[in-house]
């Protein structure tokens, strides 16, 4: 079983990461199921294992919190659903980048069920969708803007930390830091899209298409 664990209002980041390690801990010890929990956090920024401090380009705007998620900085603020997935890679055959590019087909499946094409890129983390309505590269390449991170970290075999998605943050806080290292694009969310969809609606896609990228029964849970 998986626990399925939506969390109202905006949950302190360092609460939800002392929760994770608790659960991961719980998890590899066998005292307790596997969980994704999806959460909200007021604006900060987070440092990955691989932050440069040069891509901390406004450090006083937002709390800074350094992660011990693998990658670079990110942000993460309301109208983003940040989720956290905390999964036995151990008995989900122990590799680690079989385990990233389910994750990563987890974003894109869900994407597609509001027809937006998200795509991966070498050499870029995160999934990313192609903007023909604006103006093209410097490079004469279509623009591109990211739309989901992702970033995760295991302990004893057993993942935490996780992804996130954009639903309708406000983008100009990601003005602040280099997301993920990459200056050359932007980055975007649903309702940048045009889409109308809300995070209630991203919650039903992402639990509708949890199954064809993992194994285990999803259980609603209360909390973590």
């Amino acid at each position: 079983m998986v626990d399925w664990i939506v969390s109202d209002g905006l949950t302190p980041y360092e609460e939800a990461v002392s929760a994770m390690e608790a659960r991961a801990t719980a998890i590899a010890e066998g005292s307790a199921d596997e969980a994704i929990w999806l959460v909200e956090h007021a604006p900060l920024y987070t440092a990955g294992t691989s932050a440069r401090i040069s891509d901390l380009t406004d450090p006083d705007r937002f709390p800074v919190h350094h992660s011990k998620r693998g990658g670079q900085y990110t942000y993460h603020g309301p109208g983003q659903r940040v989720v956290y997935v905390m999964l036995d890679v151990g008995s989900r055959g122990r590799d680690v980048r079989a385990f990233v590019k389910s994750l990563e087909g987890w974003i894109i499946g869900t994407l597609a069920e509001f027809n937006v094409t998200g795509e991966l890129r070498e050499g870029r983390v995160g999934v990313w969708v192609q903007r023909p309505d604006k103006p093209l590269t410097a490079t004469g390449a279509m623009a591109e803007d990211k739309i989901a991170a992702l970033g995760i970290r295991l302990r004893k075999w057993v993942s935490y930390h996780g992804l996130s998605i954009n639903v309708e943050p406000e983008l100009s806080h990601f003005d602040g830091i280099v997301p993920c290292g990459i200056s050359e694009h932007g980055v975007t969310s649903l309702v940048d899209l045009g889409l109308p969809v809300t995070m209630a609606d991203l919650d039903t896609a992402l639990e509708r298409s949890f199954a064809d990228y993992f194994a285990g029964e999803l259980r609603r849970a209360a909390s973590l």
